[in-house]
């Protein structure tokens, strides 16, 4: 995908059969870390406070990812695994089929918040 310079841009510019989840994706994050400034960097969306990146999110070809703190992933790794969704040491992917919950989203959110000291 081409750089963009928003989250707009950027889900714009996503998988058309992505869009809708990662604004969901999107909504939930700024509910989760509402003092958190959205930023992109490494050519992806995320959101930081001050100068610390707390998550971020992006689309493929076949689907998407959260990205967080490892510690946050380790925390929640029952309910990834229960919902049957992938998971790395800083990230989570899922897709239309195997969406990601609103809940799990906030929990990671916040969990990697408090990892990262904020």
């Amino acid at each position: 995908m081409p750089k963009k310079d928003s989250h707009d841009a950027y889900i714009a510019a996503a998988p058309e059969q992505f869009r809708a989840l990662l604004g969901q994706l999107r909504a939930q994050l700024s509910r989760a870390l509402p003092d958190a400034e959205e930023i992109i960097k490494y050519d992806m969306p995320g959101f930081q406070i001050e100068k610390t990146i707390i998550a971020g999110y992006a689309a493929f070809n076949k689907q998407c990812g959260l990205y967080v703190d490892p510690e946050a992933i380790t925390s929640c790794a029952d309910e990834i695994k229960s919902l049957k969704l992938k998971a790395t040491k800083t990230g989570v992917t899922f897709s239309v089929s195997r969406p990601i919950t609103d809940e799990l989203i906030e929990k990671l959110a916040i969990s990697s918040r408090r990892n990262k000291g904020f």
